[in-house]
Order: structure tokens, then C-alpha cells, then sequence
């Protein structure tokens, strides 16, 4: 097997992209929030990062294999 599909089966090469899209939405959301006076947008993106963080501690705990429903 070719070393680029190795690196493309492996979940966790693709578990570490998704995180850092993530990273970038969330810092993209919050530097939002500085930028418009719409405070019921703003609520809606700080609610939208917070989900986001969520989302990315649940790739954390599958690459650490902590919650029971990840582990083998």
C-alpha cells in the first residue's frame, strides 16, 4: 500500500483536519462578534462557537479513546 493511502486510511490524520477546520470556524465566529452590533447575532454566533467546541471535544475523546462508546 502506497504511504499516501496509509495516511488516508488513518482516522486520526483525518480526525486531526476536521479539529483544526474547527479551530479556524471558531476563531472565525468570535472575531465575528467584534465586527457586528446585532446582539442577537452575536449571541447566535458565540452559541455557534460554543457548539463547535463540543463538537470538537467529542473528536478529542475518540482520538483518546476516554468515553466508553469510542473505545474498542
Amino acid at each position: 500500500m502506497k504511504k499516501e493511502n496509509l495516511k488516508e486510511n488513518n482516522v486520526f490524520h483525518h480526525t486531526h483536519k476536521v479539529k483544526g477546520m474547527f479551530d479556524e470556524l471558531i476563531e472565525h465566529l468570535r472575531d465575528d462578534i467584534e465586527k457586528i452590533d446585532d446582539a442577537r447575532a452575536k449571541a447566535m454566533f458565540e452559541t455557534s462557537a460554543e457548539v463547535i467546541i463540543g463538537l470538537k471535544k467529542a473528536f478529542e475523546h475518540f482520538e483518546a479513546g476516554e468515553e466508553t462508546a469510542w473505545q474498542k
